[in-house]
């Protein structure tokens, strides 16, 4: 039995979760307010973070993407999340790394800017990550204070205003572009959930297909979705008849649907400005803070956190959002499966990113990359 610790509402332990249940992993939750993970699990962390699984065997792991990773290679997986297919696995890196960051905007904005209708219920949610026994007034504050951070958060992602309506529009846009190719496929890359899936599931599930508002808008506006999502949190392997045709195989890399490369068009125009502005941001910041050095971890305040705001252009404005150097670790994963691959492979990854608008993402790079150590971020070796 492993043991998750998280909260309901978390977008990273659905990530997790979503992993530990559809490959029929067992576990038990416990919420991150508990006894046990703030006087067991946090002193071995170093830190107040979630998602963290305790092995059987004891072992401590944090972070969606090492956790998944761990538990692949215990041998849960059913089926290959990470494609065979070279093409395929850059495409699923691509969806890991835009699932995670780059719907953060529209996930915080849907949750913490419909108080008429999501307040009580994100009340109670974040109980989860209040310690047991604290008391009514205190579980109040807690709140608040919690709630406050993320309310400044979401403005700090690029949310305001001013960018609202553009949000919900980019937004719109994009779960009309997931319905449609999920009406013909169970899974983004065919028949069976991969890391993209799983990458996108964070903040399609705990917050825009759980909390009341964007719940309502994904049931109303794009129900195909929401049954992906339900399949994204169940055991059971559910069969559409009229997506079977293929079995539980997924695509290959030179026969992409239609539907999945409208996806990845969508990813460039919304999200690869906004990777490239933050990754020359922390080019300068790297420069002008040589004080940092190979091994710095997130112990030090500049990791974890954001390091500073980037500008950039977005649907016909300039806005700005917190640089946060967990992206670029998440970026370095798509770069080094493909830099494994043969040349030829490499040759038409580039080629399927080109047609898509996103061949300059196979190349961003800080200057020192990140890396994870003992369930820490951390800077890498100077590069040049």
């Amino acid at each position: 039995m492993y043991t998750l610790y998280g909260m309901a509402a978390s977008l990273y332990t659905a990530r997790a979760r979503s992993y530990m249940r559809t490959q029929g992993v067992p576990f038990k939750e416990i919420k991150a307010g508990s006894m046990e993970y703030l006087g067991e699990i946090v002193p071995q962390i170093g830190r107040w973070i979630i998602p963290v699984i305790k092995t059987p065997d004891g072992a401590i792991i944090q972070d969606g993407a090492d956790i998944i990773d761990h538990l692949d290679g215990a041998g849960f997986s059913k089926t290959p999340i990470y494609p065979e297919d070279p093409t395929l696995l850059a495409i699923a890196h691509l969806f890991e790394l835009f699932g995670q960051q780059g719907l953060l905007r529209p996930a915080m904005h849907y949750r913490w800017n419909f108080d008429e209708v999501n307040l009580p219920f994100i009340r109670d949610t974040f109980r989860d990550v209040i310690p047991t026994g604290t008391p009514d007034e205190g579980q109040e504050a807690a709140f608040l204070n919690a709630s406050g951070r993320m309310r400044k958060a979401t403005t700090m992602l690029g949310v305001n205003e001013d960018t609202a309506a553009d949000v919900e529009a980019s937004y719109h846009e994009f779960l009309a572009l997931m319905n449609t190719h999920l009406d013909a496929y169970p899974f983004l890359l065919g028949g069976h959930p991969t890391i993209a899936d799983y990458g996108l599931i964070g903040s399609m599930y705990a917050h825009l297909g759980r909390d009341p508002k964007p719940l309502h808008l994904m049931q109303t506006k794009a129900p195909r979705v929401f049954r992906w999502v339900e399949r994204m949190n169940m055991l059971e392997v559910f069969e559409d008849e009229a997506q079977a045709a293929s079995g539980r195989a997924l695509f290959g890399g030179d026969a992409l649907p239609d539907t999945l490369t409208a996806l990845m068009r969508f990813v460039a125009d919304e999200y690869l400005p906004e990777i490239t502005a933050h990754v020359a941001f922390a080019n300068d910041w790297l420069e002008a803070n040589p004080e940092v050095t190979t091994g710095t971890s997130s112990r030090d305040p500049v990791m974890r956190g954001p390091i500073g705001l980037a500008p950039f252009q977005w649907r016909g404005r300039e806005i700005q959002s917190w640089v946060l150097p967990y992206r670029f670790y998440l970026l370095g994963r798509l770069q080094a499966a493909v830099e494994k691959q043969a040349p030829d492979s490499q040759t038409a990854i580039r080629q399927c990113f080109a047609a898509n608008g996103l061949e300059t993402l196979l190349d961003l790079r800080t200057k020192r990359p990140v890396h994870r150590a003992d369930n820490q971020e951390v800077w890498g070796e100077l590069i040049g």
